[in-house]
């Protein structure tokens, strides 16, 4: 030992603690050891397939339910068609004679009174449709899994982690859905043609203006007799219209609160269909108790499950009005306010909420103060995502303060529900400035597919390709529809002018088989009528659960909100 460690007694070594201190050590090294390749990779491939079943899972139950809610919004859409659009035209001939909507029945006065109430009705259809449709495809899932020998709890229902050894059905249901066309609103050709509506139409014209009318000996003017081709025409082409409309709007941009759950909490935990489960189970057995397990289609897999009434038929349409709370729990706090509001009183509490916010924006907007009006939108569609209009106001909003980027994202969002002007068209003015102007003229192009009208549009796609730059022209694939109620004049070089922008020229309009008379040219304005709500006051500090009604004061406000029911047509002052 050197000299410089000489008085340090050099410690014995104790055999059984140096024994016991290897052994502990030994231990730790096992607790920390790396799993063996084959173990590892044995657990990462079942996380792998479990992720892969739950993605499987809630792609089918968001197809499906896009393809639940186009068909049953078609079905509304013909209902309107049949119950409301007799009323409508009415009070349009009322103001300008029978062959008016025969002329006009595509203006854009009528479309964008359409657009604005069927914007109003899918608000509603992707909850009320979501909830039908989730049974529904838990339904069919369970009968796959039950046709499989897959056990079902009778109190948590089915989960999915049984399911596993079936994952190959389920991918290969998956890609067979995928490989439809995308949902779209369409006619359904079950339901027939509009006969009813068009009895009711004339003979309320017969009563009203015809020779059976009680009301006057002879017909005003315009009612020949010709009136029943005009009128007929003019109810075929408001029924197209009304189609055409419908089919601006993307059923995968609703029901965003089922999306976000299928596509955030639903999703890679391993507890998907036990929340889908718990839910509708107690339902499914229920129903199977009542009516009974059928037979046939209603039990396939390609189907809708077992007990669904109005599978393809009529009787569809009665699902729209069903209560959303088929599967609510039992809660104990029911003397609350929020507890006895229906589906239908809470989604127009929210929507005057949300509306609030709106007004609020527009006024901060007006005095330039766009960082408040941004706020107030965002607010807006933070309280009724289910309403595009909002993000075309924080679009506006983005663009006076030049956030292009934020601009385009919103605009985007809005686009994701309704195909608009003025998404398309803001849009392209973001697009234009952040660089992209082949992008921009696509939107351009697109705005002018909905209104080959629209002057602003045009004029931004000439700004964007002037007559003296043609090198970086490419044919459109859009094709512009005519429209026989242009609020403007086509340009005076119109043929040169859309050769040059590659865009189809304005066909002329359809000729009827009737003359067009000096009536036919008047404008109408169509308004809804402001509805008046008792809106409750709530407390500071509390919620509607823990205030009583009976404690609760309310204000009364006036809201405009878009219906088939509340509305004016009356002529347009210039």
């Amino acid at each position: 030992m050197p000299a410089k460690y000489s008085h340090v007694k050099k410690r014995t070594t104790n055999p059984k603690k140096k024994a016991g201190a290897t052994i502990q050590s030994g231990k730790d090294s096992n607790r920390h050891k790396k799993l063996p390749n084959h173990l590892d990779k044995t657990i990462t491939n079942a996380m792998s397939a479990v992720s892969q079943l739950e993605r499987a899972i809630a792609k089918i139950f968001l197809i499906r339910f896009e393809q639940d809610i186009a068909r049953l919004f078609s079905t509304h859409i013909f209902c309107v068609a049949l119950i409301h659009l007799p009323t409508f035209m009415m009070r349009c001939i009322t103001v300008g004679g029978p062959s008016w909507v025969a002329y006009n029945a595509d203006c854009e006065e009528i479309k964008d009174f359409f657009r604005s109430v069927v914007s109003m009705d899918l608000r509603q259809a992707g909850e009320r449709v979501s909830t039908k449709s989730v049974l529904w495809s838990y339904t069919a899932l369970r009968e796959f899994a039950l046709s499989n020998n897959v056990p079902v709890c009778r109190k948590r229902g089915l989960h999915s982690l049984r399911l596993l050894p079936h994952y190959d059905s389920l991918k290969l249901h998956m890609d067979s859905l995928e490989a439809m066309p995308h949902a779209a609103f369409t006619k359904p050709p079950h339901l027939g043609a509009l006969t009813e509506g068009l009895e009711a139409l004339e003979e309320a014209c017969e009563l009203k203006y015809g020779e059976k009318s009680p009301l006057r000996s002879t017909p005003p003017p315009g009612w020949d007799l010709q009136w029943r081709i005009k009128v007929r025409t003019g109810y075929e082409r408001l029924s197209q219209t009304l189609w055409r409309v419908a089919r601006e709007f993307d059923v995968g941009g609703y029901g965003c609160v089922l999306r976000e759950k299928l596509t955030t909490k639903w999703c890679d935990c391993g507890c998907s269909t036990d929340h889908l489960g718990e839910v509708c189970e107690k339902t499914v057995r229920e129903d199977e108790e009542g009516s009974g397990v059928r037979s046939g289609k209603q039990r396939e897999w390609d189907g809708r499950g077992s007990g669904v009434l109005g599978w393809e038929t009529e009787e569809e349409e009665d699902i729209w009005d069903i209560d959303l709370d088929f599967g609510s729990s039992d809660s104990e706090e029911g003397d609350g306010f929020g507890s006895e509001m229906t589906i239908a009183q809470m989604m127009e509490i929210r929507f005057i909420k949300a509306e609030r916010e709106k007004e609020f924006g527009n006024a901060a907007f007006r005095r330039g103060e766009y960082q408040r009006a941004v706020k107030h939108y965002k607010a807006a569609h933070s309280i009724e995502p289910e309403l595009p209009h909002y993000q075309l106001n924080l679009a506006a909003a983005h663009l006076k303060l030049n956030d292009w980027l934020e601009a385009e994202e919103a605009c985007t969002k809005a686009l994701g529900q309704h195909r608009s002007i003025k998404g398309y068209y803001r849009r392209s003015k973001a697009r234009r400035m952040l660089g992209k102007l082949d992008d921009a003229v696509l939107d351009l192009r697109a705005a002018l597919k909905i209104q080959p009208s629209n002057n602003e549009a045009l004029d931004e796609l000439l700004s964007i390709r002037p007559p003296d730059d043609s090198s970086r022209l490419a044919p459109s694939s859009s094709s512009l529809a005519t429209s026989s109620s242009s609020t403007s004049p086509a340009p005076r070089n119109a043929g040169s002018l859309y050769d040059h922008l590659h865009l189809p020229k304005l066909k002329p309009p359809k000729q009827l088989p009737f003359a067009r008379s000096s009536n036919d040219d008047k404008k109408i304005k169509v308004s809804s009528i402001p509805v008046s709500y008792e809106v409750p006051l709530m407390p500071a500090g509390k919620t509607s659960i823990e205030v009583k009604a009976k404690d609760v004061k309310t204000r009364t406000e006036s809201f405009i909100f878009p219906s088939w029911e509340k509305y004016t047509v009356r002529l347009a002052t210039c």
